[in-house]
C-alpha cells in the first residue's frame, strides 16, 4: 500500500501523552526529514546496518547500526556497548550534529532538559522485522530519557510496564513521529509490533528508527 497520507498536514496535537513521563510528538521532525535521512546515510556508508546476534543465537530480524561514542552491539556474549563496529572494527561514525539537535531539542519538549546523548542506534526494518518487549538497561545513568525518531512506514509502538507481563499500551508511529520517555517509566518494556508492508515517497520499503541513549 502507497503511504496516501504523506503530504497532508498532521492534525495531532504538538504532544500526546503514553504515560507519566513517557510522551508522543507527533510529526516533530516531518519537516527536517530529507536532511536528516541524508546525515543518516553518510553514516551508513561508513558503518552498515547488520542483523546482529542474541546471547541466545537468534539472528534478529532489525538490522542495526550506530553513531557516537559508543553502539549498541549483541552477540553470544550479551547485550553492551561497544566503541568499534563489531563488523569494521573501527570507531563508529560520529553522530550528526542535526541527530544531536534534534534529540535534545525533542527530550526538552518531552519534559527532560539538558540530554546529551552520546550513541544513537540506527535500526533499519524491512517487512515482517519487529522488537519483541524488552527494557533499555545496558546504559549507566537512567536519570537519563530515551528519544526515538520513527521515519519511513507507520509501525505499531508498544509501551508497557516495569513488567514483561504488563499489558502495553499500543500507539501507531507515523514518519517523523518522536517518542521520547523517562523518569518513572524510564525501564517500561517498550517494543514493536511486525512491520507491515507498503510504501514510503522517500525510504519505500523500509522504516528506519533512530533511538538516542546516554550510554557511557
Amino acid at each position: 500500500m502507497t503511504d496516501l497520507f504523506a503530504d497532508l498536514p498532521d492534525t495531532r496535537p504538538e504532544v500526546e501523552h503514553l504515560a507519566e513521563g513517557a510522551v508522543v510528538l507527533p510529526g516533530f521532525v516531518r519537516d527536517r526529514d530529507a536532511a536528516l535521512l541524508a546525515e543518516i546515510e553518510k553514516v551508513l556508508s561508513r558503518s552498515p546496518p547488520c542483523a546482529m546476534e542474541t546471547p541466545g543465537g537468534r539472528r534478529m530480524s532489525v538490522m542495526t547500526s550506530s553513531c557516537g561514542r559508543a553502539g549498541w552491539v549483541s552477540d553470544r556474549d550479551g547485550y553492551r556497548y561497544s566503541a568499534l563496529d563489531p563488523d569494521t572494527q573501527q570507531p563508529w561514525p560520529p553522530m550528526p550534529t542535526l541527530l544531536l539537535d534534534i534529540a535534545r531539542r525533542a527530550a526538552a519538549k518531552g519534559g527532560f532538559d539538558n540530554f546529551i546523548p552520546d550513541s544513537c542506534l540506527i535500526n533499519c526494518y524491512a517487512p515482517g522485522a519487529r522488537m519483541s518487549l524488552h527494557q533499555d538497561k545496558n546504559e549507566r545513568d537512567f536519570t537519563q530519557p530515551i528519544v526515538s525518531v520513527s521515519l519511513g512506514l507507520p509501525i505499531t509502538f508498544l509501551f508497557g510496564g516495569m513488567q514483561r507481563s504488563d499489558k502495553p499500551l499500543r500507539y501507531r508511529l507515523q514518519h517523523g513521529d518522536v517518542a521520547v520517555w523517562g523518569g518513572p517509566v524510564r525501564l517500561a518494556f517498550h517494543g514493536v509490533m511486525p512491520l507491515d508492508d507498503g510504501h514510503h515517497p522517500l525510504l519505500g520499503h523500509r522504516r528506519i528508527n533512530l533511538t538516542f541513549r546516554r550510554a557511557l
